[in-house]
């Protein structure tokens, strides 16, 4: 597979999904730059620290010091002195209401039969003091009873203590209620401005009778509760290089808190969004983007001049760059040990596969390395056994995508992968002396699982990408090649003939391609397609004529040619109504680029008295373009010659050489390869493979004798 080769338009002007992507664009590729500087700077600015995080409960394996001086909240001591502050509140009561709803109602039986109070009382009504009874009842409800220390609580947290008293001695649950109580009740009546006789003749009434005190525990349950919220939290300061946790030491809830903080004062340390730190980030982005640039600008010239590979290329980058940090955020969101399970991610071969199959295995082998090396320093890892593990299952990766052929290979890449992570995990496992132990049968869970992800990811994206960034991949064009297609399939019925063309021609550009080191698959998938055009009108085309009459001996010249170069117009509608890709469009529109039909062209000339003059020669061209790349170009020579060859009495190697030396030298005089970028070197040896393929294709056998009777 060539890198150099794989878009769909290589060397093509043509306009992509979006005129943003052109070539040759320097804004555009200035953009990108900018992009993928700004990018890499925050990825490497927002690092995250990573603390040993342990599970509560389970045994230290280490010794853990603080890195920095921290302050975290102290759950233990502030639980301590809630308890310490709910001891200040006391048993609260409350008169029990069916006696106080029992004794009212027997107050107003009172007044009913014996009627001496309204002597006493001349000026009151039995209205009157059935309602100054009501406040009493009303009164003895709301009231609490509770110790001094409570109340004074009370007073502390400014909660209203209104209707709390003081409780006043008792045996059992039964008490007379004291005179102050009874004063605060009196006052409280006489607010509503009633008689002081009838009120005092009333509160006389009930204050004679003791009193059956409950427990209230729904008040001193919220009464606790307020007191619990209103301690403040215990705020502990640790100084630097204090131990933490001892080996062997159980962790506790304490422990966990005091690594958070930990956490959290390192990254506070870093001073993320000062204009320094940032300027730094920048700094140290800007240098790599730089690298890179110089690395493409001498190794891989033509992708820095291609705005839609860059954007390709940095697409991939940014995504692998956001898969590994998300990946990172909810594994150290999570404070239990679960890290620990998780101690080798795999990133790096996920942007592999992807760079070797869009772009090439040597932009992809620089990128492995590169993204082994940044994210092994910008992740919270194990900085030299991450490097190691990446680095190494990249260049895997990229060996076993080269040859990808279907999607559904990519599942058995990365079960491959996973199996070469097997003996590095086993090789670490070995050098911290154990040769099994739970940490690394967790570490072959979690690497298959990451290699899982990844293989789900790369079916995902891998598609996505091929159509945003008009990318013809070897797994695409293996699936232009099925014969079941609708295209192929009407080609192979309704012109049979143009169909054994186009598999010829296939064989013909895909050897020659190769001998170049130009796209040999794009070539013979590509052909297939090329002169679906005829579909149209099969039976004007000779490959499609059995034997029988020719239609073009009822037309004229220039009605057949018109005929003949409609292929070409109906070849890109037909195309574009079925989805081809623009790269297939182009070898359609390109194949025959500006040349004359130049048997028809010969016949109007004779018609003309051999007047050339008098012929348009634009009526018998095809519309073009020229070809635009070396796979165009090196179809448009194996669809000529192939269909020259036939008309070969003898054919052997050098009437084939004859034949495409002259048929070529004819379309550089026409300037047919002026823009396609083929050095004479190449077109050397494209036309010894299209000979020595087209001398096997066209072998003779050996005559047999007819058997005698």
């Amino acid at each position: 597979m060539a890198e150099d080769e794989k878009s769909l338009g290589v060397g093509s002007k043509t306009l992509h999904w979006t005129q943003w992507l052109k070539k040759d664009n320097l804004g555009s590729r200035l953009i990108i730059g900018f992009i993928m500087m700004i990018s890499l700077a925050a990825f490497l600015h927002f690092r995250e620290v990573r603390i040993e995080m342990l599970e509560l409960g389970m045994t230290a394996k280490r010794y853990i010091v603080a890195q920095v001086d921290f302050e975290f909240p102290d759950q233990e001591s502030t639980l301590v002195m809630r308890q310490e502050a709910l001891k200040d509140i006391g048993q609260i009561y409350q008169i029990n209401g069916t006696e106080v709803k029992e004794r009212r109602f027997n107050f107003e039986n009172f007044l009913i039969h014996h009627q001496n109070w309204r002597d006493e009382l001349s000026n009151s009504t039995f209205d009157e003091m059935n309602k100054i009874a009501d406040i009493v009842e009303d009164q003895l409800f709301v009231t609490r009873f509770t110790d001094a220390r409570t109340i004074k609580k009370m007073d502390e947290l400014k909660l209203s203590a209104k209707d709390y008293f003081v409780v006043p001695p008792h045996k059992g649950k039964r008490a007379i209620l004291p005179a102050p109580f009874w004063h605060q009740i009196k006052i409280k009546v006489l607010a509503k401005k009633y008689p002081a006789k009838s009120v005092d003749f009333i509160i006389h009434y009930f204050e004679k009778f003791q009193w059956t005190l409950d427990a209230d525990v729904t008040s001193q349950k919220k009464l606790r509760d307020i007191v619990g919220e209103s301690v403040p939290e215990k705020i502990s300061k640790i100084r630097s290089g204090s131990r933490i946790l001892d080996q062997g030491e159980k962790v506790s809830s304490k422990h966990i808190a005091m690594l958070q903080a930990m956490k959290g004062a390192l990254n506070e340390g870093r001073n993320l969004w000062q204009p320094l730190t940032i300027l730094g980030s920048l700094l140290f982005a800007f240098l790599i983007t730089a690298l890179g640039t110089y690395y493409f600008k001498y190794n891989h010239r033509e992708m820095l001049k291609n705005v839609s590979k860059l954007g390709l290329y940095a697409t991939i980058v940014i995504i692998t760059l956001v898969f590994s940090k998300l990946a990172e955020f909810f594994l150290l969101k999570n404070t239990s040990a679960v890290m620990e399970l998780f101690r080798y991610p795999i990133y790096v071969p996920f942007a592999a596969i992807l760079l070797t199959v869009l772009l090439g295995s040597e932009v992809a082998l620089f990128s492995t390395c590169f993204l082994s090396v940044l994210l092994g320093i910008s992740l919270a890892v194990d900085h030299s056994r991450f490097l190691v593990m990446n680095l190494i299952l990249g260049v895997v990766a990229i060996i076993l995508s080269r040859a990808l052929r279907k999607r559904k290979e990519v599942f058995g890449v990365c079960a491959k992968i996973w199996g070469c992570a097997i003996p590095i995990l086993v090789s670490y496992n070995l050098i911290s002396n154990s040769f099994w132990s739970l940490a690394f049968i967790g570490d072959l869970v979690s690497t298959l699982g990451f290699m899982l992800l990844t293989s789900i990811l790369v079916i995902g994206f891998l598609p996505l990408l091929e159509s945003v960034f008009h990318v013809m991949t070897d797994i695409t064009l293996m699936e232009y090649m099925d014969p079941n297609n609708e295209l192929l399939r009407r080609l192979s019925v309704e012109a049979p003939g143009t169909y054994q063309h186009s598999l010829v021609v296939g064989t013909l550009s895909e050897a020659a391609a190769q001998a170049i080191g130009a796209n040999g698959l794009f070539c013979r998938v590509s052909t297939q397609y090329h002169d679906i055009g005829k579909l149209f009108n099969p039976h004007y085309f000779t490959e499609n004529q059995m034997g029988g009459f020719n239609i073009h001996q009822l037309l004229t010249p220039i009605e057949s040619s018109q005929v003949i170069i409609a292929h070409v117009t109906e070849g890109e509608a037909l195309a574009k109504k079925y989805g081809l890709p623009q790269s297939f469009i182009d070898i359609i529109r390109e194949h025959h680029g500006t040349t004359l039909v130049y048997y028809f062209y010969c016949k109007q000339v004779e018609l003309a008295g051999g007047d050339v003059d008098s012929v348009d020669e634009s009526k018998f061209s095809y519309p073009g373009p020229k070809p635009r790349t070396k796979e165009s170009a090196i179809i448009m020579i194996a669809d000529t010659v192939e269909a020259a060859s036939r008309s070969l009495d003898e054919v052997s190697e050098e009437s084939l050489t004859e034949l495409i030396d002259r048929l070529v030298s004819d379309k550089q005089e026409e300037g047919q390869f002026e823009e396609c970028q083929l050095t004479f070197e190449e077109l050397g040896l494209v036309k010894k493979a299209i000979v020595k393929t087209l001398g096997v294709t066209r072998h003779l056998r050996v005559k047999y004798p007819s058997k005698k009777r």
